[in-house]
């Protein structure tokens, strides 16, 4: 593995744990996995988020003990243990209301860019030569040595991400690592980003398709709610990475215009920032819901953004604006509204008044029900339908202000009618 193993895995000195790997929890944890002279540490994401001062919400520990000898010591000492992992090694311990991930140190026995199998070592080198990038291969001692074998500090103070050893062999291993390459670089990175890894990815991205939709899904939203959105994705499409994942996505423009109007409502749902890409098509937003194996609230917000019901934009009259909200809700509204704007480079300060009516909508639902209809004697069928639809046009057209007993008289009043009518017709 070229360019692997080449430092010696030494400690370093460091402040020490923090944040949730400094608690008692995390403590409880150690001690019992290093009471007979085991060693265990912290690992990955939550060692790099410390030296950055950030408080990491996922805490990695890594042992050499075997996951039956990790399930048997929590046990013992009252932590309870759920197998969320065991083929891999992985198990988590819950404790104090924390959870903490453990798992065995492993080495690769073989990889196909999707799965990877494994069998376990005692080797920490051997284990952190694995992963991904070199701060990402970080380990930490409960007493704050730090491990760092591959010159992950470094590259984290130059802003770099840079992977371990080889950009195409570790690809070659899982080809994710080409969408957290470009995360990670939205995240840390400063400037352009490493040449050899760019370069990795654009000559690997043929091999994104084989990727599930599921993997692909969880990079691809962390990237689009970060705020360097626009500068990876356009890095991405450079090299030829959205052109296999979502070839669709290109509209990078009316993306960078959704993204300077943001500051007016915070951070805008992350499905908005898909719909910027992506033409106006429901076909479109239907095929990158698919792909992406969205979940089903996250999907029927794309086909709304991108197949609007309602049109909704800067223009609007107060009175339009109004039943948009009611109809679509306040953050349906608010991301259609941006997204309008962003299409026709509206300046900031003409929205202000009506995301200020978004902010403050309270949307009330319709009084009536089929029940009620039925009540008043109409039989089940598409007449209720009818009916109903009819006295919610009239309700709307009043500002949503009838009350409950208003809108019943107005139903009995257009049963009434119908029957009037339908009794004259008869007598004709």
């Amino acid at each position: 593995m070229e360019g692997v193993g080449e430092q010696p895995d030494l400690p370093t000195a460091h402040p020490g744990p923090v944040g949730l790997m400094a608690g008692t929890a995390a403590r409880r944890v150690m001690q019992s996995l290093m009471r007979t002279g085991q060693e265990a540490r912290f690992i990955g994401g939550c060692v790099r988020d410390a030296l950055l001062g950030v408080q990491a919400s996922d805490i990695d520990i890594a042992t050499p003990l075997l996951p039956d000898e990790v399930t048997r010591r929590l046990r013992q000492d009252g932590i309870r243990v759920v197998p969320t992992g065991i083929a891999h090694g992985t198990v988590t311990a819950v404790t104090e209301g924390a959870s903490f991930e453990i798992t065995t140190l492993r080495r690769d026995v073989e990889t196909d860019g999707r799965h990877a199998v494994v069998a376990f070592t005692d080797d920490w080198l051997v284990d952190a030569g694995r992963r991904d990038f070199t701060f990402n291969a970080m380990s930490l001692t409960p007493e704050g040595e730090l491990y760092d074998p591959f010159g992950g500090v470094r590259d984290l103070r130059a802003g770099r991400v840079r992977f371990i050893g080889a950009a195409r062999e570790r690809i070659a291993e899982d080809v994710l690592r080409i969408l957290r390459f470009f995360r990670f670089h939205g995240r840390f990175g400063q400037g352009r980003p490493d040449p050899d890894g760019l370069a990795a990815c654009a000559s690997l991205a043929p091999l994104l398709p084989s990727l599930s939709g599921e993997r692909v899904q969880q990079e691809v939203t962390r990237i689009l709610v970060q705020d360097r959105v626009v500068e990876v994705w356009r890095l991405m499409a450079g090299c030829g990475v959205v052109a296999q994942i979502l070839p669709q996505a290109l509209d990078t423009d009316r993306l960078a215009a959704l993204d300077r109007l943001e500051w007016l409502v915070g951070e805008a749902h992350p499905m908005a920032h898909l719909a910027a890409l992506l033409p106006p098509s429901l076909s479109a937003a239907t095929d990158v819901a698919e792909r992406l194996r969205l979940s089903n609230a996250n999907r029927s917000h794309l086909l709304a953004l991108c197949a609007p019901t309602v049109d909704v934009h800067p223009d609007l009259t107060v009175t339009s604006r109004r039943h948009a909200l009611q109809k679509l809700g306040p953050e349906l509204y608010r991301d259609l509204l941006l997204l309008s704007a962003a299409s026709r480079r509206t300046p900031a300060v003409e929205l202000l008044e009506a995301l200020a009516d978004a902010a403050t909508w309270i949307q009330v639902p319709f009084p009536l029900k089929g029940r009620d209809a039925i009540d008043l004697g109409i039989p089940p069928g598409p007449d209720i339908g009818l009916l109903l639809a009819g006295v919610e046009g009239w309700w709307a057209a009043r500002d949503y202000r009838p009350t409950r007993e208003e809108c019943l008289a107005e139903l009995a009043r257009r049963i009434a009618g119908r029957a009037a009518a339908e009794s004259g017709s008869g007598q004709a």
